[in-house]
């Protein structure tokens, strides 16, 4: 399974708040198949097969221009391990362990 953390970023939006772009979002994410997400200050992490991951984030970058937003900037950070079952729950866990 692979991780991604996901920071997408409205330009030219005429605001320096971004809530309502990341709020809608959010609500493309729960419209996603085969995805597991959570929300953080300041990203999105995205859990399932790559190419549903690639599917999600795809899908991710349009929503603001959707929303108006004349450019947009995705970061993105992919963790693809495939000798074991991964999630971010279970790397947390892993260092928790060892605290």
């Amino acid at each position: 399974m692979a991780i991604a953390e996901v920071t997408i970023i409205p330009v030219g939006t005429g605001s320096t708040s971004l809530s309502r772009y990341v709020a809608d979002m959010q609500r493309v994410l729960e419209r996603q198949e085969g995805v597991q997400f959570e929300l953080t200050s300041m990203s999105t992490i995205i859990e399932g097969p790559l190419e549903k991951v690639f599917a999600a984030i795809a899908a991710l970058h349009e929503a603001p221009f959707q929303a108006g937003a004349g450019r947009v900037s995705t970061s993105i950070k992919i963790d693809d391990r495939r000798d074991k079952p991964s999630s971010s729950e279970q790397k947390l866990r892993s260092v928790r362990e060892k605290l």
